[in-house]
């Protein structure tokens, strides 16, 4: 069995961050400072896409950070956004909350868990957000969520920001605007997600406009920092990092597809859905053709390691495959070259630079 380094889902991981801000108390030891636990004010900036090991890359072009602490954390697994935010805004884990990944198998169909679609079109009406996921983000409370207006009105968003109050915006200049309202109203908790990193990641990888795009994120840390009142604090975090693939890109064997009742996950995360029978065989194919770029593993054996956390509700559990492929190359498994997204950089697996995030916190003293 391969040695993966499985997030501490007890410890410094994502889902431990809303909790310990809200209850004002350390899940684990050591890895959010005390002044920012003690803070009657919290910002939690959350940048999707940036991993711990960009972060370190690319500090030079983030001078605003250089006054925070900097810590590295694991996300969950899979390293992907719906995942990983879930996990953050309910602060549990994948095998409690049960949105195990980016596409979902439901019955005969698989649910695009962003676009909250499926084959058939928009789901929302035969998936119901609150009960497909049904935990409570916040730990119950309703606090000011500053993110995408376009969001809104989303089955994502029912799913994992529900019952907050949504702050949406349109513009990257009104992040900090509203930022600085929420604060003044009196909010002690204040949820900001920007996406910006991962869209140029996806589309343009690791070049110029990658790091165009991290002088923009550089402004808006600034922006917020400027926003808060002494003692409060901005804690700055991501859902994963990513992994430049480009063109190279892996078609998943035939032998294998034809093998299986369906797939889903992503490209570097790829779920086998078959028959008890066919587990076996799919396994030796799978191997065969894709055990040089990817590790194959059986349900059991991820849900032994405890990857998606050890408590599996019944739900979480249904909506895994037999067989999993987790690439450990610079590749994506997809089932043909010439359909799908054309993404540059991407993320998915478990590789430290997908694995690991930044943990930085700042405390307006």
């Amino acid at each position: 069995m391969v040695d993966i380094d499985v997030p501490d889902y007890s410890g410094a991981c994502v889902n431990n961050i809303v909790p310990a801000l809200i209850q004002h108390k350390e899940i684990g030891e050591g890895w959010i400072p005390n002044e920012i636990l003690e803070s009657n004010q919290v910002v939690l900036l959350v940048l999707d896409g940036l991993g711990y090991e960009q972060y370190c890359r690319y500090k030079y072009l983030l001078p605003s950070l250089a006054d925070f602490s900097d810590n590295v954390i694991s996300t969950v697994f899979p390293t992907t956004t719906s995942t990983a935010l879930t996990s953050i805004t309910t602060g549990s884990t994948p095998g409690e909350h049960g949105i195990v990944g980016y596409k979902i198998r439901v019955g005969s169909e698989t649910l695009n868990i962003l676009r909250w679609t499926t084959e058939s079109g928009p789901a929302a009406a035969e998936i119901e957000p609150q009960q497909f996921q049904p935990i409570i983000p916040f730990n119950g409370e309703s606090p000011t969520v500053i993110s995408p207006a376009a969001f809104v009105d989303g089955g994502f968003t029912a799913a994992h920001l529900r019952h907050t109050n949504y702050a949406g915006y349109w513009m990257v200049s009104s992040i900090a605007v509203e930022v600085g309202s929420a604060l003044r109203g009196g909010e002690s908790f204040v949820y900001v997600y920007y996406d910006g990193l991962d869209k140029v990641g996806h589309i343009k990888g690791f070049g110029l406009h990658y790091e165009a795009e991290l002088r923009q994120i550089d402004h808006i840390v600034q922006s917020i920092v400027e926003e808060l009142p002494k003692g409060a604090s901005l804690i700055i975090t991501a859902d994963h990092g990513m992994v430049q693939v480009g063109e190279n890109l892996t078609e998943i064997s035939p032998d294998v597809l034809n093998m299986a009742t369906g797939i889903s996950g992503e490209a570097r995360f790829v779920w086998l859905h078959a028959k008890d029978q066919q587990i076996e065989r799919i396994i030796d194919a799978a191997t065969e053709a894709h055990g040089e770029v990817a590790w194959v593993f059986t349900v059991h054996d991820l849900l032994n390691q405890g990857w998606f956390g050890r408590d599996i509700s019944e739900a979480a559990r249904s909506r895994l495959g037999q067989v999993a492929l987790v690439v450990h190359a610079e590749t994506a498994l997809v089932p043909d070259k010439k359909s799908g997204p054309n993404l540059v950089a991407r993320h998915g697996s478990v590789t430290d630079e997908e694995r690991l995030v930044p943990l930085l916190a700042l405390k307006n003293s």
